[in-house]
């Protein structure tokens, strides 16, 4: 009863990472929200695609926008939505079956266990040990950084044309009318 409820589920701005689970020799996605966990019969990858598609783009789609902003083809951060700072990348390659994707907005800090475990800390203060080594986390950790800081400078640059375009003309106009100096 409590999977059919989330078979509709998409990333949301409560949801701090997710991570496979074998059941019954199936993978399943165990999914950690602020305050919530449960299991959803989906892949992690199948979840992350689903999610783009909600917010108006593809999987497909969100890495060729990564590409293109910052570089980055393998192991790309995922814009999920913009508008709600929904960033996530992953642990592994995401065709891998073991692949965990991670908000980027959730990390509070992070800390080597081993030279293959890291201690991920969240805003909420929980703290759940992924199997990611301390690097390859803090790599994957600024490149969704810099993906996010590309994106908001791109959206930022837009906003600022879209606002001398619609109202440029009338602050010349302004200036231009006044003739003398006193």
């Amino acid at each position: 009863m409590e999977q059919e409820q989330y078979e509709d589920y998409e990333i949301n701005p409560y949801t701090m990472f997710i991570r496979p689970v074998e059941y019954g020799g199936k993978i399943y996605s165990q999914v950690y929200e602020i305050e919530d966990e449960f299991t959803l019969p989906l892949k992690p990858i199948d979840i992350i695609k689903k999610s783009c598609e909600y917010f108006s783009s593809s999987f497909d789609g969100r890495k060729d926008g990564t590409k293109q902003l910052i570089g980055i083809t393998h192991k790309s951060p995922i814009v999920i939505d913009p508008t709600s700072f929904i960033y996530f990348f992953p642990t592994t390659s995401p065709s891998r079956l073991e692949c965990i994707w991670i908000s980027h907005e959730h990390v509070l800090n992070y800390k080597r266990v081993s030279p293959i475990e890291t201690e991920v800390t969240f805003q909420s203060k929980q703290s759940f040990i992924l199997p990611i080594s301390y690097s390859s986390f803090e790599n994957q950790l600024l490149r969704t950084s810099l993906l996010r800081t590309k994106l908001m400078q791109r959206i930022g640059q837009t906003e600022r044309k879209s606002f001398y375009f619609m109202n440029g003309s009338k602050f010349l106009e302004a200036s231009e009318k006044r003739r003398e100096y006193r």
